[in-house]
């Protein structure tokens, strides 16, 4: 996937992404990245595609069920060792200084029973202008990732706004449920995939004269794309659900909808993002509402919350 998709991140960074004046990579920069990805996407696919074949071996019969166990147990792995180990490959990570700022995220963390570690701003302005802040780690306790792009762009209120929009996707329980969603249609998936295996379905229907594992294994990776794919715009609409949740709970949490609002509306104007995309492509393809909705849904929450 690193090496098929590289093309594509070539041409969307260095024509459509400069072309609007977000891109601040250099082709050295790129290179390193591109070669990183590479190394980390080899040792770990290995790693994991040779576990699964042993237990492929080991269990014929109920090798689906252990195999979404190990991928579960992959997955979480990941999770934990990617802010130490992984992403501080990619990018630089230093303490906020700000010391109102991180006080003010530290209460309104402690609000929503956050405990926060530690606070970082991220040197994404190195390669992106774009903006972002995010969460991580697992359980109650969480470091928080702002990018030094949304630092330089949003007051101090602004950024605590977005931070308590993020606290409302954990508050709500959205990650685990997006989890839940994914590992429960990945179970079936290996399940069907197992049954089919198992039949002379894939042997007829494509002529297979090898009749090996390995044979189906490939049809089956390309048969699971394609039937994914229309799973994907229940996705987006289970995820843009949850921004509207995730907004409601920012103005309960900080008392209003104002500093979110202004935060959204310069976000907007910096990323250039689409006010008025067609309904049917938003439904399909967006995974946050359009701005303006949601502009609309903190002003209707503001209200509700006045009254």
């Amino acid at each position: 996937g690193t090496v098929v998709s590289a093309p594509f991140s070539l041409y969307s960074t260095f024509r459509i992404e400069r072309r609007f004046g977000f891109n601040r990579m250099t082709s050295g920069l790129w290179i390193k990245d591109f070669v990183k990805s590479l190394a980390l996407t080899l040792i770990l696919m290995t790693i994991l595609v040779s576990a699964a074949l042993f237990v492929v071996e080991m269990s014929p019969e109920l090798w689906w069920f252990w195999v979404w166990c190990l991928f579960l147990a992959f997955s979480i792995f990941l999770m934990y060792i990617s802010p130490y180990i992984i992403e501080p490959l990619f990018n630089k990570y230093t303490t906020v200084n700000d010391e109102g700022l991180v006080e003010g995220i530290r209460e309104m963390m402690k609000k929503a029973g956050i405990n926060v570690s530690q606070v970082f701003r991220m040197d994404a302005s190195r390669r992106t202008g774009h903006t972002n802040a995010y969460f991580t780690g697992i359980g109650r306790v969480k470091r928080i990732v702002l990018f030094d792009t949304l630092l330089d762009r949003l007051g101090r209120d602004e950024v605590i706004s977005v931070l308590a929009h993020e606290a409302g996707h954990w508050k709500k329980h959205h990650i685990l449920k997006m989890i839940a969603v994914t590992e429960a249609v990945a179970l079936l998936g290996l399940y069907l995939s197992h049954s089919l295996m198992s039949s002379d379905l894939l042997t007829e229907a494509f002529a297979i004269h090898e009749n090996t594992f390995y044979a189906k294994a490939v049809l089956i990776m390309f048969i699971g794309s394609v039937v994914l794919y229309p799973l994907s715009p229940i996705f987006n609409y289970l995820s843009r659900r949850h921004e509207v949740e995730a907004d409601r709970y920012a103005v309960e949490i900080t008392g209003g909808a104002g500093y979110l609002k202004n935060a959204l509306i310069k976000l907007v104007r910096d990323n250039l993002s689409n006010l008025y995309p067609h309904p049917l492509y938003a439904a399909l393809h967006y995974s946050h509402p359009p701005v303006l909705e949601r502009l609309k849904g903190l002003q209707d929450n503001e209200l509700k919350a006045a009254g």
